[in-house]
């Protein structure tokens, strides 16, 4: 009887630990599917277009002034894009792990991207973030935990950059949270961004990785070099003042919607915005003087 009670003990004990059991393998390189979002990630969105996005009145200002030639200076041209940005580009990623000389054991999965990206440690060995008066990098600082078959992370500590490359804002109090669940030959990704100086809620995305059988093509490590893209003067940086981007209301108009409806913000994604929409005027592009 004793006996049985000490393996029925054993086997309850094995049960337990089943969700340390359920951690996968997310050793691969993965190739992004772009069927989410495809605009924003293959050509790039429309100027003007903040649909989705839950600004606020700073986050609002600072996406209007901003000008896409900025990114032709040549200071400008190799600086790497926040870690935000790395799963939700166009191009694929690699994942691998660090492990213990000694045990074995996982102490990091690094997240190796494309061209402008540095790369991106999740430490897994339970050590704590930095002081908030610690130095903020493109990657940030990384920490992760195993959910079941889930690996969820949280990442501080990032540099000032842009959500979208175009025209979506982030400060450096970002906090980041991801979850990376693998299906077999497929890796979900799902990102939520709390960012209290630009948004007025969080921002959530998502998108989907397929198992790159033949990954020899794949470089995380692409160097970039900077060229001269423009004529300009040597002190002007490309940007638009308060009221004065001229592509505003553009998309509204292409679209037949109110300027209002497009300029983002957490009211004009929900459905009681609908009744609003019926009241306001239809965007007019170019604006009449």
């Amino acid at each position: 009887m004793r006996l049985h009670q000490t393996i029925l003990t054993a086997v309850i004990v094995l049960y337990l630990s089943v969700p340390a059991l359920a951690q996968v393998d997310l050793s691969a390189s993965w190739a992004s599917k772009n069927h989410e979002d495809a605009l924003e990630r293959g050509a790039g969105p429309n100027p003007g277009d903040f649909t989705g996005i839950p600004f606020n009145d700073s986050g609002r200002a600072k996406a209007l002034a901003y000008s896409q030639s900025e990114l032709s200076m040549p200071e400008r041209i190799c600086a790497f894009y926040s870690q935000w940005h790395m799963m939700i580009g166009t191009f694929g990623v690699k994942i691998w792990n660090e492990t213990d000389s000694v045990t074995g054991r996982t102490v990091a999965w690094v997240v190796g991207a494309w061209e402008d990206r540095d790369k991106m440690t999740i430490w897994m060995d339970g050590r704590p973030h930095p002081s908030e008066y610690a130095p903020h990098t493109w990657m940030g600082f990384s920490t992760g935990v195993w959910d079941g078959n889930m690996l969820t992370v949280t990442t501080t500590h990032i540099k000032q950059g842009w959500e979208r490359r175009e025209n979506i804002p982030a400060s450096d109090e970002v906090t980041l949270i991801e979850h990376y669940v693998r299906h077999g030959d497929l890796l979900s990704h799902i990102s939520v961004v709390d960012d209290p100086v630009y948004l007025a809620e969080p921002l959530v995305k998502s998108q989907e990785f397929r198992l790159n059988p033949d990954p020899s093509g794949f470089n995380p490590f692409w160097p970039c070099e900077y060229i001269e893209e423009g004529e300009r003067q040597r002190d002007q940086v490309p940007s638009y003042f308060a009221g004065e981007n001229p592509w505003m209301a553009e998309y509204a108009a292409t679209h037949d919607l109110p300027q209002e409806a497009t300029m983002g913000g957490p009211e004009t994604m929900y459905p009681e915005y609908r009744a609003r929409l019926k009241q306001l005027p239809k965007a007019v592009y170019p604006p009449k003087k």
